[in-house]
């Protein structure tokens, strides 16, 4: 699903209005048409709805949701708020135009209960006058089931001030369900950054697409529940727009499991090659491997550091192990050493040999002679790789060397390992996670898998993708390790390396979702995902899934 800037969402309102000829006041229509059935979803118990209305289209929406709750039997009553000090590009006082107008003229034709809150005033009387009526109007607003915010819509871009901020900060106050229409008023639908003052809303309805204050935080944090309900025109209106973010959705991604046929074996799956471990890093190994197999590979082998092989065996039983060289114990007996040593690279590479995929990097650790097994295994090997923590370490500031591979490579770093590959600190990547990840798309020629809440996959031709599902409860150690095995397994079983990358990252994030739902959290285990991993693949084959 695409997210777009409120600039793109008008132009494929104008698309629709002048290439379709439908007029405005039809995509008004079905606008309100979805916020009253996301409404009457949401609050089936709902009888009555207060609701403010702004001066632009965003008003007119507005009026159009409280005429259709009133066909419904609803009990209304509409504040209009249309203009003066502190309204963001209105003309004081102003009577609505347009199709905003026309929803209103019906509304009084309906007999409707249509009060005006009067802007600020210049004298200390109109001032008094304004506070009275603001406060009426919010004490009006407790008495009903329902509050409905139609102030102002995604393309404000300045501060509210004045009678609308003390509007909006006075609506958070009253006891009801808040409910948005298009965005939480004060948002600005092009920026995460909360421009100023702004409504607190549980359920927001937007249109046709999310926008970028509507999935990224804070701005998000004033969304509430979202729902996107459609204008009545066809997609590729949406499709077409500008811009290149796009939203992971369950119904878009359901048809990228991987097909199972009624006579098939183990070997139409594919066979995974898991290159992972160290002595005290050994459950990377059996974390990877086992989500590896729960995610559908039809093989696994799991190559590792002789030292750890029994470890592994026993760990993961439903997969190979193939013991690697490692190297030597420090002197003296003080431990160190059993990591991988330069020649494994070459025991690797001779394993690699009709396998389908590779995933290189969890608990390998950093000692030179793994660094340089990692170097020289990452330039020759030809097949689909999956890069991750010490994999991805080898590379610090020499993001340029996995450009040259010719075989699709997936890298899954965190903040600070994405920041060590391109030579810039952890803040600089948290500061602007998007651009960071874009760049090491653009760098390496890799699809970038950039991990954390609302993690962020970047293809390197174009194209950001972003993943809503997901918890707190899986910021613990390992559950990283379980996504590499996912995405390898889906690496293994042939498909499209984007669209593993996105489907191995949305169902981690849902197994985890599952998981804490079962559980109750706060937190959770690594292996608790991997438990949750044949209930996240069903709910999304069955259509259950967000």
């Amino acid at each position: 699903m695409r997210i777009l800037t409120a600039e793109a969402m008008r132009g494929v309102d104008r698309a629709a209005i002048e290439r379709l000829g439908l007029p405005g006041l039809v995509l008004m229509e079905n606008a309100a048409l979805g916020v009253v059935d996301a409404i009457g979803r949401q609050y089936p118990e709902a009888e009555s709805a207060a609701i403010f209305c702004g001066p632009g289209n965003n008003g007119g929406d507005g009026l159009a949701v409280a005429r259709q709750l009133a066909t419904r039997g609803y009990a209304v009553e509409i504040f209009l708020a249309l203009g003066g000090a502190g309204a963001p590009g209105a003309a004081g006082g102003r009577a609505l135009e347009g199709d905003a107008g026309l929803q209103l003229a019906v509304c009084r034709r309906l007999e409707l209960t249509i009060h005006e809150l009067p802007a600020d005033g210049d004298s200390p009387a109109g001032k008094a006058a304004a506070e009275a009526a603001l406060a009426d109007a919010l004490a009006a607003a407790g008495r009903h089931d329902l509050v409905i915010d139609a102030l102002f819509g995604t393309g404000l871009a300045r501060p509210l001030t004045g009678s609308f901020a003390r509007l909006v900060e006075g609506l958070n106050e009253v006891p009801r369900p808040r409910i948005a229409v298009d965005i939480p008023s004060g948002l600005s639908g092009s920026s995460a950054e909360p421009p100023g003052p702004h409504l607190l809303a549980d359920l927001t309805v937007t249109f046709a697409a999310p926008k970028i204050a509507h999935i990224f935080p804070p701005a998000a944090d004033a969304v509430g529940e979202l729902v996107v309900t459609d204008l009545g025109f066809p997609r590729r209106l949406v499709d077409e727009a500008e811009g290149d973010l796009h939203l992971l959705v369950g119904e878009e991604l359901c048809g990228l499991l991987p097909p199972r046929a009624r006579d098939s074996h183990k070997g139409d799956y594919g066979h995974l090659l898991l290159v992972a471990g160290s002595p005290g890093k050994a459950g990377a190994a059996v974390l990877a491997a086992r989500a590896a197999v729960r995610a559908g590979a039809g093989l696994v082998t799991a190559a590792v550091p002789e030292p750890i092989l029994a470890i592994v065996h026993l760990g993961s039983i439903e997969s190979m192990v193939l013991p690697l060289a490692a190297g030597p114990a420090a002197e003296g007996g003080g431990g160190g050493g059993g990591a991988l040593a330069a020649a494994a690279a070459e025991q690797v590479l001779a394993a690699a040999a009709g396998k389908s995929a590779v995933a290189l990097g969890p608990g390998l650790g950093q000692d030179a002679e793994t660094v340089a097994a990692i170097r020289r295994l990452v330039a020759a090997l030809d097949l689909p790789l999956v890069l991750d923590a010490d994999g991805i370490n080898a590379f610090a500031g020499r993001a340029a060397e996995l450009a040259a591979r010719r075989a699709p490579t997936v890298l899954t770093p965190h903040p600070g390992e994405l920041g060590r590959l391109l030579g810039i600190s952890t803040a600089t990547v948290q500061a602007d996670r998007l651009a960071a990840a874009r760049q090491a798309a653009a760098a390496t020629g890799a699809i970038v898998v950039l991990k954390g809440s609302l993690t962020l996959i970047a293809a390197p031709g174009g194209g950001l993708y972003v993943n809503p599902t997901g918890n707190p409860g899986m910021a613990s150690g390992g559950t990283g390790d379980v996504l590499t095995g996912i995405l390898g397994s889906l690496l293994a079983q042939r498909l499209d390396p984007l669209d593993a990358a996105c489907l191995a990252v949305y169902l981690h994030g849902l197994a985890g979702d599952l998981a804490l739902a079962r559980l109750r959290g706060p937190s959770l285990a690594a292996e608790d995902l991997i438990g949750a991993l044949p209930a996240a693949f069903a709910d999304l084959a069955d259509g259950k899934a967000p």
